[in-house]
């Protein structure tokens, strides 16, 4: 006896062999992927920290770059702590602080030590909010462990010509010399938009037409470099 194409059986059986042969095609293709989708987020992270001190690279030098300009790296407690036994680089500091299964106590967060011809740097990753989605970046700080030197911003959806300029070097430029810090004591960096920013170590312009995403960024900054100046002010006085 013939199959019958017509019927809802013979419709209903090919339409579930597709879905298992479809999915199990897609499964694979994500499993053979996997290995090269990782390294490509491990050199795009080494390269946003380069850009942090100011060094350029590309996907076919970051590593090299990065094993030459960054000598070391640990993980601090939410107290200011150095925690033993961890690596610094797969530290998700986006789920530390978003997962709320995480108490704020318990948070890690990484640091990156580097040496360039200006002299020694501190690499801080910081993670927040904008208008649309989430924005992340990292944040050099000089030898004083106070004056920032460099940073690198990133977003995943914000208004192209508004927020999304965050990755732009004339805004990121404008974080150089900012400080997060006065004599051990943590000072909060406000983006402003009157323009008084240039003139002011605790002040930053902001986007014109990107608010949100400005003081998103103020947020996610002034929230994650409280911890790390913590363990920068226990550093100064050991």
């Amino acid at each position: 006896m013939g199959i019958n194409k017509e019927s809802s059986a013979y419709t209903f059986t090919f339409s579930i062999i597709m879905v298992v042969v479809v999915g199990a095609v897609l499964a694979s293709l994500s499993l053979g992927l996997k290995p090269l989708q990782d390294e490509n987020r491990k050199v795009k992270k080494q390269m946003d920290i380069l850009s942090a001190i100011g060094i350029e690279s590309d996907r076919s030098n970051a590593s090299d770059k990065y094993e030459k300009f960054i000598t070391g790296s640990y993980v601090i407690s939410s107290s200011g702590d150095i925690l033993e036994g961890e690596d610094a680089f797969f530290v998700d500091v986006q789920k530390q602080i978003r997962d709320k299964t995480i108490k704020p106590e318990d948070r890690h967060f990484p640091i990156f030590e580097a040496e360039t011809e200006a002299g020694k740097k501190y690499v801080l990753p910081v993670v927040g909010k904008g208008l649309w989605g989430p924005i992340w970046g990292y944040v050099a700080l000089g030898s004083d462990m106070e004056t920032i030197v460099g940073v690198s911003f990133d977003h995943k959806g914000e208004t192209p010509g508004l927020g999304a300029e965050i990755n732009q070097s004339f805004f990121q430029d404008r974080y150089k010399d900012a400080r997060i810090s006065i004599d051990g004591r943590f000072t909060p960096v406000t983006v402003v938009k009157d323009g008084t920013g240039s003139s002011d170590p605790q002040k930053v312009d902001g986007i014109t037409g990107g608010t949100i995403t400005s003081k998103g960024v103020e947020e996610m900054m002034n929230r994650t470099l409280r911890v790390y100046q913590a363990y920068f002010s226990n550093k100064s006085n050991s």
